[in-house]
């Protein structure tokens, strides 16, 4: 069944005249080079994509041979490659060098557009292909027109650039309504089950399925699909079972009505299919849907340097990259307001399914290759006014979805595994990740209680580093007002993310001074060499890493990826990991700086910078498991929610780690002036913790 079958008849006289036209472009010559052969490559790709979509709908890819699968998958994305990328008009710096400033960088874009067709080709939409390729011909047609203008150095005129620049714009702005509606009913309605379908309705173990989500399929994706086929069902359905109890787990710890919710939305990494299989299986027998829904790719839904539904192994990381603020050339205040408007629209229209959404369950993967990125100048990048606009629109959607998605009756877990790109011990870390996702909850609870006992009695923590670590921090703790009820620290074990290991608080920012620093860490898939992070009373007050020689491109390396082009993020949490076993197979296999941020956190203490751990869910009461009231759930930030909401989020969230062995001390602070070790030179030495040290002491041996 098609859900687009109407709409795609809708448009089907839109359709039939853009494949003529595209057709007649090819055998024109009325604009000049190189426009000619960027408008004739372009048009090649469309067409090859209709013809790609006749194939999907009269079911040819379900028979043909996987060979054929695997050379149409190339041949969709071998552009962006990093063997041809460096000549592709995708590369804005090969576009601009090729058409100039300006014109370089909206063809670019367009180029970036279209091929964000491809995904949607595959679930038989014909909307987004049509609509494309309209913009693309409109923009040929303007550039026609101007052919007289253009000399033999490509230079275009200023009303050309604002010719095509309105048409980009005013694409964006039309569509906005669809390509939101779009997304929203991925996230919430079930119906919507493209991905769902073929996770459980296909042959898993003939891997030509893979080929049909249409994202790109790399030697990862082929061999975890393989890997999981080939493991015991029981081995399968525990990996399965540890996701889906984790996740129910949850509700428990926040204190949610698990039964009141219908609908799970998972994200996932393409190639875990039977594991997610039985995920489904799983969430079913609890009595609830699942929505399945794929990472945007296109403009005005993509999120910088995060991957929110599910997706492949990137093709190219760098192309992303650069990809990333495409929103520069259509942002202003009016498509903001126009933008939210928009998404208002769409969550009212899936109200009723909104409020019957559990929250995300989400598999997470590590291990690609490293990726160090190329700051390049020709990359659009939003202005300072850009970035206010766009940080306004992310605080404004979240508290407009705040209305629609209840956060404290929500919930969600995060699990995570290695690709097969980790390296030849990936076999080995396989199997020693699921050990740790699967240690003893109940033992690590017990150890961990100790440390927050001890914790609650001070006032503040102190961190300091060791060797070439500058870190020397002081973090402030709020005061509990009556310690048989209350504590400052939850005590997290594997429900919401696993695996087991952290205590963990929304910290007092007042007090809170210092550096914090780090030798190597990965943030959101971005490698930070040497990153310092300055805080006074709890807010970032300078940033500064060894990425570049340039220190104008690290800061703005920090202030893109982590600040999130904002001016300033506060000490939105402080946590103490105690997954030793965790960091020593970091250690032992040297994936260190391949682990996720969901492993990484419980390798040593971690600090995350933007919202509290309580994000819009602070008036929700959170108790650990002795009845203790979390109270630490706001700071002077989020607390301003009650007064000017506009200024109590910043809508992200960022873990920085610092492993054991960098740390020379984590201190509790007494106000009689007396301090109490829990970490000394990098090992647990508070009486109750002992425990946690086997795993290092078997390290040094």
């Amino acid at each position: 069944m098609n859900i687009f079958e109407e709409e795609n008849r809708e448009l089907s006289e839109r359709t039939i005249l853009c494949r003529e036209r595209l057709l007649d472009l090819l055998d024109e010559q009325t604009v000049p080079s190189p426009y000619l052969e960027y408008f004739h490559e372009m048009s090649e790709f469309l067409l090859k994509l209709y013809s790609t979509a006749d194939n999907i709908e009269n079911g040819y890819y379900e028979s043909c041979p996987i060979e054929e699968l695997q050379a149409l998958n190339k041949e969709l994305y071998e552009d962006i490659l990093p063997g041809h990328y460096d000549a592709c008009y995708g590369n804005p710096a090969f576009a601009v060098h090729t058409f100039g400033d300006s014109i370089g960088h909206y063809l670019s874009y367009l180029y970036a557009e279209i091929r964000a067709a491809i995904p949607r080709v595959f679930e038989r939409r014909l909307f987004d292909l049509t609509i494309i390729s309209e913009l693309l011909i409109e923009v040929y047609n303007i550039i026609e027109s101007y052919s007289m203008e253009l000399d033999g150095s490509a230079v275009p005129v200023e009303s050309l650039d604002k010719e095509v620049q309105e048409a980009l714009y005013y694409y964006a702005h039309d569509y906005s309504e669809i390509y939101l509606e779009l997304k929203t009913k991925e996230l919430l309605d079930p119906a919507y089950s493209f991905a769902a379908d073929l996770i459980s309705k296909r042959d898993l173990s003939d891997l030509r399925y893979l080929y049909l989500f249409g994202e790109y399929i790399t030697d990862n994706e082929i061999r975890i699909a393989s890997f999981l086929n080939q493991m015991e069902e029981e081995a399968v359905r525990a990996m399965s079972f540890t996701y889906t109890d984790g996740y129910k787990r949850g509700f428990q710890v926040m204190g949610a009505d698990f039964n009141k919710k219908e609908i799970v939305s998972i994200r996932y990494c393409i190639g875990f299919e039977r594991m997610m299989k039985m995920a489904m299986e799983y969430f079913a027998s609890y009595g609830k849907k699942v929505t399945v829904y794929r990472n945007p790719v296109d403009s005005i839904n993509k999120m910088p340097g995060r991957k929110t539904g599910f997706h492949s192994t990137s093709p190219n990381p760098q192309y992303e990259y650069d990809h990333r603020f495409d929103q520069a050339i259509f942002l202003d205040n009016r498509f903001k307001e126009h933008k939210l408007d928009c998404y208002k629209n769409a969550m009212e229209k899936f109200k009723t399914e909104a409020a019957l959404l559990a929250g995300p369950a989400v598999l997470e993967t590590f291990g690609e290759p490293e990726f160090l990125p190329i700051a390049k100048t020709e990359a659009l990048k939003l202005s300072i006014e850009q970035e206010k606009i766009a940080n306004e629109y992310k605080r404004d959607a979240g508290i407009l979805s705040m209305n629609y998605i209840r956060q404290e009756e929500t919930s969600f877990t995060i699990i995570a595994y290695p690709l097969p790109s980790i390296g030849d011990d990936f076999e080995a870390i396989f199997e020693e990740t699921v050990k740790i996702n699967t240690l003893d909850n109940d033992l690590y609870y017990e150890i961990q209680q100790k440390i927050i006992d001890a914790l609650d009695l001070g006032y503040a923590a102190h961190i300091l580093g060791k060797g070439n670590n500058t870190t020397n921090l002081t973090v402030m703790l709020h005061e509990l007002k009556d310690a048989e009820k209350e504590t400052n620290f939850e005590n997290c074990t594997a429900d919401v993310n696993i695996p087991v290991g952290e205590v963990f608080t929304s910290p007092k920012l007042t007090g809170t001074n210092g550096l914090l620093n780090v030798s190597s860490v990965y943030l959101n898939g971005l490698e930070y060499k040497e990153l310092s992070v300055e805080f006074t009373d709890g807010k970032i007050k300078d940033y500064t890493c060894r990425n570049f020689d340039k220190e104008s491109d690290n800061k703005a390396f920090i202030k893109e990826n982590v600040l999130m082009n904002q001016e300033t993020l506060a000490l939105g949490e402080f946590a103490i990991g105690t997954n030793t076993r965790a960091y020593v197979m970091g250690r032992k296999f040297d994936i260190q700086s391949k682990l996720p941020i969901l492993i990484a956190e419980k390798t040593g203490p971690h600090f995350a910078v933007g919202d509290t751990c309580y994000h819009m869910s602070e008036d929700h009461k959170v108790y650990n498991r002795n009845n203790k009231e979390i109270i630490a759930r706001d700071n002077e930030v989020s607390i301003l929610r009650k007064t000017e909401i506009e200024k109590a989020y910043f809508n992200c969230h960022t873990d920085i780690t610092i492993p054991y062995d960098e740390i020379g001390a984590i201190s509790i602070l007494h106000k009689d002036g007396s301090r109490v070790d829990i970490i000394r030179d990098g090992y647990f030495v508070l009486a109750g913790t002992e425990l946690l040290n086997e795993a290092l002491h078997e390290d040094v041996k």
